[in-house]
């Protein structure tokens, strides 16, 4: 029975649901594309990066250093890949008709999409520059905040959709919510992925 509503699932094709969901993932895209090309922009304008000549007398008096710690955005990146894995695992699981492999592949995400979350705000807690202190300052808490606003939105859609589980609202034939929210999460890992590198590693 499972297996025929799997065959009848990817029989139809995908839901306008699903498409119209798709489509936003590629308006994302492009936005995270947008902030992207200004990070590039600005760097490419600077005689040095980070731009440590733009320092006012204000700024270095205040103790204002454009410098980011590695370790901590490598483990929360680490966590991050991992929670892409277990949201997988849950995908998997409906599909077989596991129901209750589901609702525990989504608590772990979630709890390690809460982590990351966390170790982010710790990271910008022993930042030593704002926002508004030079295009870099500008430039890196918008990249990392709003990817942050999507994870935190992400970490809500999964809540919803491990609400959804625990009422037994899932199953092998039925289950388009769970792509959909497992299709968001791994968008977030991805650009996780290459803010990390463009902000981190790449100098």
């Amino acid at each position: 029975m499972a297996t025929h509503g799997i065959a009848t699932q990817h029989k139809q094709g995908l839901s306008n649901g699903m498409l119209g969901f798709i489509l936003f993932i590629a308006s994302e895209v492009m936005f995270f594309g947008g902030l992207f090309a200004a990070y590039f922009i600005a760097r490419a304008d600077a005689t040095e990066w980070p731009p440590e000549n733009m320092l006012t007398a204000e700024q270095i008096a205040r103790g204002v250093k454009l410098e980011v710690e590695f370790a901590l955005p490598f483990i929360a990146t680490i966590l991050l890949v991992l929670s892409s894995v277990t949201i997988q695992f849950g995908v998997w699981a409906i599909r077989r008709g596991d129901r209750t492999a589901l609702i525990r592949w989504l608590m772990v995400t979630i709890v390690l999409g809460l982590v990351f979350l966390t170790a982010q705000m710790f990271d910008y807690s022993q930042l030593h520059f704002r926002a508004g202190d030079t295009v870099y300052g500008t430039t890196f808490y918008t990249l990392t905040g709003f990817h942050g606003a999507h994870v935190a939105g992400g970490v809500i859609f999964m809540g919803v959709i491990l609400a959804r589980s625990m009422a037994g609202q899932f199953s092998a034939a039925r289950h388009e919510a769970v792509e959909a929210c497992s299709f968001y999460w791994h968008f977030v890992d991805v650009v996780w992925i290459a803010l990390f590198t463009v902000l981190y590693i790449v100098k």
